[in-house]
């Protein structure tokens, strides 16, 4: 019971909720130019999904900057290292981003709006631990 409780506190804090709501966004914006590219204007799903990544990467570095994680400070050496850790630290959610989506759809066959959502469930997790422990860590001047 002391675990659920914990659990409950850790997944009820302003920084979490914070987090969830922008996720959801972020979420949003991906899944919306994944299928406008690919299903609209019938681009490959990888063409489409690289650039529903970099849009999405490029509104959740913003959004977790200065509303999730509140880290305000624009000094180029910190804005620098949170930028590049950002994108780094997405480049390895991109991967398996990839690997999921070719799995769903290449492999599977599944269809290509549930394949990006159930994916997109892993990169979400993989990217708030990243951005939690090593991009926007507490105690950098």
């Amino acid at each position: 019971m002391d675990r659920i409780r914990k659990l409950w506190r850790f997944c009820t804090t302003p920084e979490m909720i914070s987090y969830l709501v922008f996720g959801v966004l972020t979420t949003i914006v991906n899944i919306a130019v994944f299928s406008f590219c690919h299903d609209l204007l019938r681009w490959s799903w990888e063409v489409s999904n690289l650039l529903a990544w970099l849009l999405a990467v490029v509104f959740a570095f913003f959004t977790n900057k200065l509303f999730v994680f509140r880290s305000k400070s624009f000094a180029p050496r910190v804005f620098f290292f949170e930028l590049v850790s950002f994108f780094g630290a997405r480049l390895l959610s991109l991967g398996v981003d990839m690997a999921g989506m070719w799995l769903c759809l290449d492999v599977i066959q599944m269809h290509s709006l549930l394949a990006k959502i159930i994916v997109n469930f892993f990169v979400i997790l993989i990217n708030y631990i990243l951005s939690k422990l090593i991009i926007f860590k507490k105690k950098r001047a």
